[in-house]
C-alpha cells in the first residue's frame, strides 16, 4: 500500500529501503535519500502505519502493524532491485533490524541509526526513564490518551533546524515533522518491540553500519552497544561527534551519507565479486 507521504527516488538494481521513528515521518530520511540516490541507489523512503496523521491514528496501530508496513514496503521494493538495504532511524533501524533478522536472504545489508532500545538520553527526563513501565500501563487500559511531549533539542544540534522542526511540530502538520509528543501506549508498544528485537539480534547476519551520535541527546550510545554485541554479523561503527539524535538530518548528514554509500557499495562490490567467481 503506497501512502501519501511515502517517496521512491529511481536509481539503479541497488536498492535502499529506509524507515523513520515512533510518531515520525519519511521527511526525517528525505536527505538521507537524497544522498543515496545521488550514489546511484533506488531509495524507497516509507511511510509507518498509523504515523503522519493525528493521535488516533497512530493508537489504532501497534508494533506489529509497524512492521507488517515494512514488509509491504520490502516487497514492493523488491520488484525493483537486485540487492535491497535497509536503513532505519530511531526505533525504524529496531524494525529494519527485525527485517534482517526474519529476512536474511533478502536483506544484503543495514544502516542502524540512532537505535533506540531505551530512552536513555541526557535531555530524557527521570519520569520518561520509568516508561518501561508504559506495557503494564497499557495492560491495564490506563493512560491511553495521556503522552509525553517532545522536549528541546528535539534530537537537533543545528540550531536553525531545530528551530524550523519545533514550529512545524507546533503547527499541526504531522506530516513535515511528526507528532509533538509520544503517546504512552505507542511508548508501551515501542518497549514491547525493542524486548523482542533483542532477541532477535543473533539472527542477523546481514553486515550492519551502526552509526549513533557520541552526545546523543535521546538514547545513549549504550543503544548502539547492544547491536554490536548482539547480531551475528560484520558491523561498522561510526560515531558522529556533532549531531544528536536526528544523525539523518542533523550536522553530520553528509558524513552518514558518505559512509552508507560506502558500506553498501562494499557489499555489492563482494557480492558481484562471488558471483563472478562462481
Amino acid at each position: 500500500m503506497i501512502r501519501p507521504t511515502d517517496f521512491l527516488l529511481e536509481g539503479d538494481r541497488r536498492g535502499v529501503l529506509l524507515i523513520h521513528g515512533l510518531t515520525g515521518t519519511p521527511m526525517e530520511m528525505r536527505l538521507l535519500a537524497k544522498g543515496l540516490n545521488n550514489a546511484g541507489f533506488t531509495v524507497y523512503g516509507m511511510q509507518l502505519a498509523g504515523h503522519c496523521g493525528d493521535i488516533d491514528d497512530l493508537l489504532a496501530t501497534g508494533w506489529r502493524d509497524w512492521y507488517a508496513s515494512v514488509e509491504a514496503a520490502a516487497d514492493k521494493l523488491l520488484e525493483r532491485v537486485d540487492h535491497l538495504f535497509v536503513g532505519g532511524l530511531s526505533m525504524g533501524a529496531l524494525l529494519s533490524l527485525k527485517l534482517a533478522a526474519e529476512r536474511p536472504r533478502q536483506v544484503a545489508g543495514v544502516g542502524v541509526y540512532g537505535a533506540t532500545f531505551r530512552y536513555d538520553g541526557w535531555s530524557i527526563p527521570w519520569t520518561a526513564k520509568l516508561s518501561f513501565l508504559l506495557p503494564l500501563v497499557k495492560k491495564l487500559g490506563l493512560g491511553r490518551h495521556r503522552m509525553f511531549e517532545e522536549q528541546p533539542p528535539y534530537g537537533l544540534r543545528d540550531e536553525r533546524l531545530r528551530n524550523q522542526v519545533a514550529a512545524a511540530m507546533r503547527s499541526g502538520d504531522s506530516t513535515v515533522a511528526g507528532l509533538l509528543g509520544n503517546p504512552w501506549h505507542s511508548l508501551a508498544d515501542l518497549y514491547q518491540l525493542s524486548n523482542h528485537v533483542r532477541g532477535l539480534l543473533p539472527k542477523v547476519t546481514s553486515p550492519c553500519l551502526v552509526a549513533h551520535a557520541s552526545e546523543d541527546d535521546v538514547a545513549s550510545v549504550r543503544n548502539a552497544e547492544a547491536v554490536l554485541r548482539g547480531v551475528n554479523a560484520p558491523t561498522e561503527l561510526l560515531l558522529l561527534d556533532d549531531s544528536y539524535h536526528m544523525i539523518t538530518i542533523d550536522k553530520e548528514r553528509r558524513t552518514l551519507i558518505e559512509r552508507s554509500a560506502r558500506f553498501f557499495d562494499a557489499i555489492v562490490a563482494g557480492r558481484d565479486a562471488v558471483a563472478a567467481a562462481a
